[in-house]
């Protein structure tokens, strides 16, 4: 922590129970549990984030892609009635089980010496280091991975499993003796939620081709069924464990500041207000120097030797 009076953590927020993972290590900070947000009265989840805010200073709150529009549609709505830009709704593209994941490696960072805009913009860092995906009875209704018309025949073929990953890369294999699936490169941890689908072939075979370094279990968020198109699953995310690697990565890049409402950021987009980094002309081959200078570094990612660095220790 720097000087000065003792900093109050961000609060990081999630819009079920089922996506608050219990912690990771004793320096976990709990999450903020926005329950049935689009259900409640309107006056009631105004005051839940106003006293958020009142009480954390800032609030990011990680959600599915999988939620009703109407839970979105209400978020906004309290942002916009409490015009506040101390609440970020960062909607990443994993699913659940990945959301819930990088919710609690937020919560983790949150501990630390971060500021509001930097913790925001590790989240979309952060994604980049998930390997989020699922054991599927059927993908006749998947639509987050592309399916091929040999695979969406095969569903309605009685006992066919399939194994796919959402993220980084999109893939899908069916299962059988010399199925796999292309993992991470570095070590991971591996969270394993159980459907109404048995765990053999992510526990027994993509595990060890994945040498994770640790395997845990959990029970499968609500919204899981939904993202993936089909309640025969099971739901399995690769990800770092470690507070201090975590650490390491976000403040090995560069930040900037946000030129619409000055709150520092990494990458190219501010999690609290939207705004990207203006493009600016340049005016001829012997101008513009200045103006890309004050610009932010467009590109988010480590430098291959930095990410190599902070992922091995």
């Amino acid at each position: 922590m720097g000087d000065g009076e003792p900093r109050v953590p961000t609060a990081i927020a999630v819009t079920s129970a089922d996506l608050a993972l219990p912690p990771q290590d004793e320096r976990t900070l709990p999450a903020a549990v926005l329950q049935d947000v689009d259900r409640r009265p309107l006056e009631s989840v105004l005051a839940e984030l106003q006293t958020l805010v009142d009480q954390c200073g800032h609030v990011i709150v990680v959600c599915s892609q999988a939620v009703p529009a109407s839970v979105e549609r209400r978020l906004h709505t309290v942002r916009a009635l409490l015009e506040t830009d101390r609440i970020a709704l960062f909607r990443p593209p994993l699913p659940p089980l990945g959301i819930a994941v990088l919710a609690r490696q937020l919560r983790q960072l949150a501990s630390c010496d971060l500021s509001p805009g930097v913790l925001a913009s590790a989240g979309r860092l952060l994604t980049h280091y998930i390997h989020a995906g699922a054991l599927l009875g059927s993908v006749a209704r998947l639509d987050h991975v592309p399916v091929g018309l040999k695979a969406h025949a095969r569903s309605w073929v009685p006992g066919s499993q399939f194994g796919v990953v959402a993220h980084p890369v999109p893939q899908l294999v069916r299962i059988g003796p010399e199925a796999a699936l292309a993992g991470p490169e570095f070590g991971t941890w591996l969270l394993v939620a159980k459907g109404q689908h048995p765990t053999d072939w992510v526990t027994g075979s993509l595990a060890p081709s994945w040498h994770v370094q640790g395997l845990r279990e959990t029970a499968l968020p609500a919204e899981s069924a939904t993202w993936w198109g089909t309640g025969r699953l099971t739901e399995f995310c690769a990800y770092l464990p470690d507070l201090s690697v975590l650490y390491q990565l976000v403040t090995s890049v560069r930040r900037g500041t946000c030129h619409w409402c000055g709150i520092d950021v990494i990458g190219d987009r501010c999690v609290f207000c939207s705004a990207t980094p203006p493009v600016y002309d340049d005016g001829g081959a012997g101008g513009g120097g200045r103006d890309r200078a004050l610009a932010p570094r467009r590109d988010p990612a480590l430098g291959r030797r930095r990410e190599r660095r902070a992922l091995t220790g």
